[in-house]
């Protein structure tokens, strides 16, 4: 009886057939290197973005140190920056009968750097002007024996008459610097020879006491 159940069940069950088989594929050799170059570019793709990034912020960089720092603009040919107590004599010396407005002024001051785009637009008003930059830090005994403590600080020179007029002033007292000009700014004729800054030796061999500037309220 156990003989005739085994011998049903194996006719029940056939066993199982195997996997068909597939020929094996054959990759010619253009195929083999389209796949190369396939695989390197998703390669290259991969790595391609920080390459780029990196560039872009070099490059951004670079842009940013090219562009000019806000004391270097200039607003015209009667807009000097000096830089030595020479430079500053001899552009006082050439301005002859001119009024001379010079700024001492800090890289480094807010007050000066806010002030500078109103200060800008009235050299360009006024082309018969020579407006003269002294900057503090390049040239502080000279400063210090004009007697500049604050800034930004305003002198105005006018041929042989010197110094005419000094004063602080911030951006909410800019009418000040118009109305000194309107006052000193007047035709006249020649009188002699410039005398520069006065009775102030800016050459002596002693500095006096070197005391850091204040910057100005805005």
């Amino acid at each position: 009886m156990a003989n005739a159940y085994l011998r049903l069940s194996l006719v029940a069950s056939p066993p199982p057939s195997p996997p068909p088989l597939h020929p094996p594929v054959l990759e010619s050799p253009r195929s083999r290197v389209s796949h190369q170059r396939r695989h390197r570019a998703a390669s290259e793709a991969l790595t391609f973005p920080p390459r780029r990034l990196d560039h872009l912020k070099v490059h951004a960089v670079v842009t940013e140190d090219e562009r000019p720092k806000w004391w270097e603009k200039n607003a015209g040919p009667n807009m000097i920056n000096v830089h030595s107590t020479e430079e500053f004599i001899h552009a006082l010396k050439e301005a002859g009968d001119k009024l001379v407005l010079v700024e001492f002024y800090g890289t480094w001051c807010a007050s000066c750097r806010a002030l500078f785009p109103k200060l800008c637009k009235t050299v360009q008003e006024n082309p018969d002007i020579l407006f003269i930059m002294v900057n503090f830090d390049e040239n502080k005994p000279m400063c210090k024996r004009l007697n500049v403590r604050v800034l930004p600080y305003f002198h105005f020179y006018r041929g042989a008459d010197g110094l005419l007029e000094s004063f602080s002033c911030s951006l909410a007292k800019f009418q000040k610097i118009k109305d000194a000009i309107a006052i000193h700014n007047t035709n006249r004729c020649s009188i002699g020879p410039p005398i520069g800054v006065g009775d102030v030796n800016l050459f002596e061999s002693s500095p006096p006491q070197q005391q850091p500037a204040e910057a100005g309220s805005r």
